[in-house]
């Protein structure tokens, strides 16, 4: 896919946002139509398959413009809704930005955490701590990683839990689990190596966030940024839940769970939306290939595919009953033909 309809597509709801924090009005209802109905047209209305890859340097700079986007729109948007937007503008502002925070950036800041690149690395990070998730920078690559699709990882949801379940139990379960991960690494470093836990960055990132948004715009100002930073958390974690939904590493006769596969990811083949996200739906492909840069990331043949694009899949999870009557067969289906692919 070129790179400008990455662009296009990520930056074109931040500059709608910045506007509309700004001077209010229209931009911020344009804004959450845009990150929601007409991302859902542009899915289902232009049948489009874009070819695989794109240029780096242009991609690495899509990037850099998002998390700086993300680190601007996040003061502004707790600023303006605590300031002067009132009523439905109040309303979309605080909705469109948390979906943009969650979606978008998150797509930016989860590409940047797997880059060598430690100047890229750390502008990751602090996109996560700037919405008080700091720990997912370990959790994901340390924990999800090496153990999705199986019960290690409590971001991988089991078949017949519901979002709301899943939710506390990811978050809480993932702080844990990074943290414990970190504690493993340091116990191993070689003697005379200094380095802290990054938990302490983390959690004194966020208490200083925290501390600046009351000093500045006092308990409107935190509590208008707490909401949004769990607004944005609901939507990674949800992401989570939608793209690994019921899929299961199957254990080995010798007691190991088989590797993890195209068969352990649901995937999007919807253009606009994965323009939007970065190719975030082509999820089984990051999984195998995690350092992959977002342009190259395919749909590998037979993956198991979402029917509907992800964000609306996302939608969809919100009412457990709709989602089970969905997923639930799927994910039977899958389990299935993996099982007699192994026999």
């Amino acid at each position: 896919m070129p790179i400008a309809v990455f662009a296009l597509a990520s930056l074109t709801p931040a500059l709608l946002l910045a506007l509309g924090m700004f001077t209010g009005g229209w931009w911020l209802l344009v804004a959450l139509v845009y990150v929601t109905l007409f991302a859902f047209l542009m899915d289902r209305l232009i049948a489009w398959m874009p070819p695989d890859g794109g240029e780096l340097p242009a991609g690495d700079a899509v990037l850099i413009a998002l998390g700086l986007s993300q680190l601007a729109l996040l003061p502004l948007g707790v600023w303006a809704l605590a300031t002067h937007l009132t009523g439905i503008e109040w309303l979309a502002g605080f909705v469109a930005l948390g979906l943009w925070l969650g979606q978008i950036g998150n797509s930016a800041a989860h590409e940047l955490i797997h880059r060598r690149n430690r100047a890229m690395f750390q502008l990751g990070r602090w996109m996560f701590i700037a919405i008080l998730f700091g720990h997912h920078t370990s959790a994901h690559r340390l924990v999800h990683h090496p153990h999705v699709a199986s019960p290690k990882d409590p971001n991988s949801p089991r078949r017949g839990q519901s979002y709301y379940g899943f939710l506390p139990r990811a978050w809480i379960g993932s702080f844990r689990a990074g943290l414990a991960a970190e504690r493993a690494l340091l116990a191993r470093q070689a003697r005379g190596e200094r380095r802290i836990n990054p938990y302490v960055v983390y959690l004194f990132g966020a208490l200083a966030f925290m501390a600046l948004s009351f000093a500045t715009l006092g308990w409107p100002g935190l509590a208008i940024y707490l909401g949004l930073a769990f607004h944005a958390q609901s939507q990674i974690l949800m992401s989570d839940y939608v793209q690994h939904y019921g899929l299961r590493r199957q254990r080995r006769p010798d007691g190991k769970l088989e590797p993890v596969s195209a068969a352990h990811s649901w995937n999007g083949g919807h253009w606009f939306s994965a323009a939007m996200m970065l190719n975030a739906p082509r999820h089984s492909d990051h999984h195998a290939h995690p350092a992959r840069p977002y342009p190259q990331l395919r749909l590998p043949d037979g993956a198991p595919m979402l029917p509907a694009p992800l964000p609306a899949m996302a939608v969809v999870a919100l009412v457990p009953p709709w989602w089970r009557k969905i997923m639930d067969p799927r994910v039977k289906a899958v389990q299935a033909a993996v099982s007699i692919a192994s026999a």
